[in-house]
């Protein structure tokens, strides 16, 4: 079938040990925070009032490849098995895994860092209740990292020089400015984690646990950006291995409903089984299988919906495009000629991490130690309540006045500042 994936190893588990996983988020060791076993008994009671499921499966992108899978799966446990091989083809071969992840350390590397934040936690000079306040804090600001890797200096450099050299004969009283390198940051700068790691007055324990949280969720990047391409991969193979089967009526049966069940449609909402299933469905329809293996190497959810969400599909699919008007919500756009495109446009710019409010440092007061941030407005507004405490925690690194510029949707600049007593200000 041209799948190429890692070793692979299973482990069958039950559904309180799935439980625990999920809140872990599948990793067999990591550093305890609160966090996680709030997440693990809100999972648990709604599970136990029937409110939500389970996953049939979990899977770890590391080398050899590990694959959690639930006892109460029944007959068809191969359907998940199948899953999780297409996954673990996805995990070893999509470039944002192949160039942002290390699959032989992945479990080493959770293990390490979990090992090193307990000798912090067991220090008798600093303890857990220091270790508690700056993982608060980082996992506040935990995605406010790169989404885009460049030299900004080399870059600046580069266009003065560029400018110099292409001057010409009628530019002779044009002032060239010699960019101040100086300058903290240089240029808008969204790596807001490796900032306060680099500039801030924090102990040297207090910068390893930042390293810590921000490569871990570095480690979870390439996941949130690809969502709806590998599970859709997954579900296609799935589809695919258990066809060529050709499974006795009984089977094949149980096999048709466990699938529809995972690529079912979500009534009001989007399911990324469904979406990303049916959009490689197509594009091995369109251009044939080999071209479903170069889109699975190259892309990501933002790119794939935007190349290869058609107006077919869309209409297909049933989608379409709704918002909050008033008190009311309201259809605002329909899978027609006109609207179809403005519903790929939301969905691919509001998948992965584009559904994170994009924030950057914009300048550092070498004076006074206040640090000025901005948010990239696309047309969402800051959720204030939320942007009032998560710059509480950000004050709790920094240690200086904080200054977060935003706009409404009608053009009205707002600033919220959090003062050296740690106090919120929205003007």
């Amino acid at each position: 079938l041209g799948l190429d994936y890692y070793p692979q190893e299973f482990e069958i588990i039950g559904f309180n040990e799935m439980i625990g996983y999920e809140a872990y988020v599948g990793m067999p060791s990591r550093y305890p925070h609160w966090s996680y076993g709030k997440a693990y008994e809100k999972n648990k009671t709604l599970y136990s009032f029937n409110l939500t499921g389970l996953p049939y499966e979990m899977v770890i992108n590391s080398d050899p490849c590990l694959g959690y899978l639930m006892r109460e799966n029944t007959l068809l446990q191969i359907l998940t098995m199948a899953h999780v091989y297409g996954h673990n083809d996805f995990f070893k071969n999509n470039r944002l895994f192949r160039e942002g992840t290390k699959a032989y350390y992945t479990i080493e590397m959770f293990k390490l860092d979990a090992d090193i934040i307990r000798d912090y936690i067991n220090d008798p000079n600093i303890g857990y209740d220091k270790v508690e306040k700056i993982l608060d804090a980082a996992h506040a600001l935990r995605f406010q990292i790169p989404r885009v890797v460049e030299q900004i200096k080399k870059a600046l450099i580069d266009e003065y020089n560029s400018k110099v050299d292409n001057k010409g004969a009628f530019d002779e009283k044009e002032e060239i400015i010699l960019p101040n390198l100086n300058k903290i940051p240089l240029e808008p700068c969204d790596d807001v984690m490796g900032f306060i790691i680099r500039y801030s007055s924090l102990e040297d324990w207090e910068k390893n646990i930042l390293k810590i949280v921000k490569r871990e969720s570095e480690y979870f990047l390439p996941q949130i950006e690809t969502k709806i391409m590998n599970e859709g991969w997954a579900s296609y193979w799935h589809y695919t291995i258990l066809n060529e089967l050709k499974l006795e009526s009984g089977l094949h049966f149980e096999f048709i409903k466990r699938h529809n069940d995972v690529i079912a449609p979500i009534l009001g909402g989007l399911n990324p089984y469904y979406i990303g299933f049916r959009v490689f469905q197509d594009i091995e329809k369109r251009y044939g299988r080999e071209k479903m293996f170069e889109v699975r190497y190259l892309e990501r959810d933002n790119s794939f919906l935007r190349k290869y969400l058609t107006q077919d599909l869309c209409e297909e699919l049933n989608l379409f495009q709704y918002a909050k008007k008033n008190f009311e919500f309201v259809v605002e756009e329909v899978s027609d000629e006109d609207g179809w495109k403005s519903i790929r446009d939301t969905i691919s710019d509001t998948c992965g991490v584009g559904g994170i409010p994009y924030i950057r440092i914009v300048d550092f007061n070498r004076n006074d130690g206040t640090l000025t941030l901005e948010h990239v407005y696309d047309g969402r507004e800051l959720e204030l309540l939320y942007a009032k405490e998560t710059i509480k925690y950000l004050f709790d690194l920094w240690g200086h006045k904080i200054v977060l510029k935003t706009k409404t949707k009608e053009g009205r600049q707002i600033e919220l500042t959090c003062d050296n007593e740690r106090k919120v200000i929205v003007n």
